[in-house]
């Protein structure tokens, strides 16, 4: 309600419009089959300047022995006295498609008790996938990025990008080219846009003989590829397809950070909540009250309590404008929209990250 609130308050709030949205197949559903696959390894980096692994880490000096016994240095692990190598995880995504050769980015990430892993080298890794086969091998330099805000050392010096840093060794099989049938996903299961997507489908490609896309759930649309195509045009032109997109409303809350946000048509039923010394009621009958005071939004503060009223339900944005200047913080704010949401005075999905 003053100047002095508006300095502390802590929480910020996001609102957009969430019409029928334009979109390409592409941006809302993927190609069962064609996807990434994670791949991981362990590794060395070595090459530090005094910044590596204590010689108490007893499985850094373990896997340096091993190392050095590969290239005919046989020594005791307890015999290592050095500080310039560092233990890490490596891990990568293999592209879908991927080839032999290929140059993926790989990520490095200390997992002992290194300081930094600035100037290292990681020596060479193989990277597994779930099956134990090693698909790709990586080796190089590594980068930790920009330095800090007053020009000192890196903002987080324990992980390391390498990019193009990995080559592909070995090939994930998936004969795509020969498949008459194929499968797409939607990235969020909606009734709707399944028979969408169906519907634009069948309209592009309007074949008499064969019924090209099924839309057999709500996140699922079986697909028949045309016979004079093959499956690469045909997936190619699919994605390329048009299609009004609903977006549903839902309303997203950070508990971390106090950030709220929500649709601007999202709207509020008639409720009246009370929280601790706030009481706030919306209303979709207007009040007429010569005392109260107008905090904007549609809303208005008496008596205290506020007032959220409009002809049509009000809606989250208007609510939370509310209880902004009634002086609630970020936590109370979050307590509301939850207790609201389990009794139902609105619609939308509500997350909670």
């Amino acid at each position: 309600m003053n100047k002095t609130f508006l300095k502390k308050m802590l929480i910020s709030f996001i609102f957009a419009a969430l019409p029928l949205l334009g979109a390409k197949v592409s941006d809302v559903a993927n190609i069962v089959g064609v996807r990434d696959n994670q791949l991981l390894g362990y590794g060395l980096v070595v090459g530090l300047n005094g910044t590596g692994d204590k010689t108490t880490s007893i499985f850094t000096m373990q896997s340096m022995a091993n190392m050095l016994e590969s290239v005919n240095v046989k020594i005791e692990p307890n015999a290592i006295q050095s500080k310039n190598v560092a233990a890490v995880m490596v891990t990568a995504k293999l592209p879908a498609f991927a080839r032999q050769g290929d140059k993926i980015d790989i990520l490095v990430s200390s997992i002992g008790d290194a300081k930094s892993l600035e100037g290292g080298t990681l020596l060479l890794t193989p990277l597994s996938g779930l099956d134990g086969r090693i698909y790709a091998v990586a080796q190089g330099a590594i980068g930790i990025g920009g330095k800090g805000e007053r020009g000192g050392s890196a903002n987080h010096p324990l992980v390391a990008d390498m990019p193009n840093g990995g080559i592909v060794e070995r090939e994930v099989s998936y004969d795509l080219y020969n498949k008459v049938n194929a499968t797409l996903s939607l990235k969020k299961s909606n009734f709707q846009n399944a028979i969408q997507i169906q519907k634009r489908i069948n309209e592009t490609f309007d074949d008499t003989k064969l019924t090209i896309a099924t839309a057999v759930d709500s996140r699922t649309i079986k697909l028949q590829r045309p016979q004079e195509m093959s499956m690469v045009e045909f997936l190619a032109k699919v994605q390329n397809i048009d299609i009004d997109y609903v977006k549903e409303n839902k309303i997203i809350i950070n508990e971390r950070t106090g950030t709220v946000i929500a649709g601007l048509g999202v709207e509020v039923s008639p409720v009246i909540v009370t929280h601790n010394n706030i009481t706030i009621k919306v209303s979709n009958e207007a009040i007429n009250d010569p005392e109260a005071q107008d905090v904007g939004g549609g809303a208005t503060f008496s008596a205290g309590q506020a007032v959220v009223a409009s002809p049509n339900n009000p809606t989250i944005a208007s609510v939370t404008r509310a209880l902004q200047k009634m002086g609630a913080t970020p936590k109370d704010m979050i307590a509301i929209i939850e207790t609201m949401k389990k009794a139902g005075a609105f619609s939308a999905d509500l997350e909670i990250i």
